[in-house]
């Protein structure tokens, strides 16, 4: 049976998305230049979790963001993923009104999704009906843009399992440096904000198992 061929960055292999996505498709790993996945040669899509999707437009990168995805791909798709947009102290305006710039000045399509599950079947669907009826496959495109050394570090954390950028954050702020968070017990994880025993557990699992090939 033929499997649609989706290309995964690699920050996003500890959201749960590219589990479901295997189930069905041919999925490929790698650090994208822009967007989290690329389903054609026309669409890539951006996932932010609500989280996420405020801390970018607090710190005004999410139009930077969206921007360079419209100049790589003819038909890009942001989605923001799970029920939190209006759980943070963020005027509901401001909100609504990035939005709205996103779909009427960027013309770029926005849609919510409730967990990893809707949002794995929404980028199958699309990957399917652009590869199988449209003939169209996924191509890598954008330039790499060169980070500093606060956004490498970032981009390491982010790497973690379940570790949003606003958790990276946290978690530098609190332990200083990546290698301190690499060198923490899961009792010292714990005591970053949104780190439970569980998460705690599976990021210092990720660091120390063994690499087998």
């Amino acid at each position: 049976m033929q499997k649609a061929k989706i290309i995964v960055d690699s920050r996003e292999v500890f959201s749960g998305i590219p589990e479901w996505l295997s189930m069905k498709a041919d999925v490929e790993i790698k650090q994208l230049p822009v967007g989290d996945y690329i389903l054609s040669e026309k669409i890539a899509a951006e996932r932010k979790r609500a989280e996420d999707f405020i801390d970018s437009l607090i710190k005004k990168r999410i139009f930077e963001q969206v921007r360079r995805l419209k100049e790589a791909y003819e038909k890009p798709i942001l989605i923001i993923e799970d029920e939190g947009l209006f759980s943070r102290n963020v005027d509901s305006r401001a909100i609504y009104g990035a939005i709205a710039c996103l779909l009427t000045d960027y013309e770029i399509p926005v849609v919510r999704t409730r967990d990893a599950f809707e949002t794995a079947s929404l980028l199958y669907a699309i990957a399917a009906r652009e590869q199988f009826r449209k003939k169209r496959v996924p191509a890598l495109r954008g330039d790499k843009p060169s980070m500093n050394l606060k956004e490498r570090q970032q981009f390491i954390v982010e790497g973690l399992p379940n570790v949003s950028a606003v958790l990276a954050k946290r978690l530098l702020s609190h332990f200083g440096s990546v290698k301190n968070i690499f060198n923490a017990s899961v009792k010292e994880l714990q005591k970053v904000e949104g780190i439970g025993k569980k998460k705690a557990a599976a990021i210092v699992e990720v660091i120390e198992a063994e690499w087998e090939d």
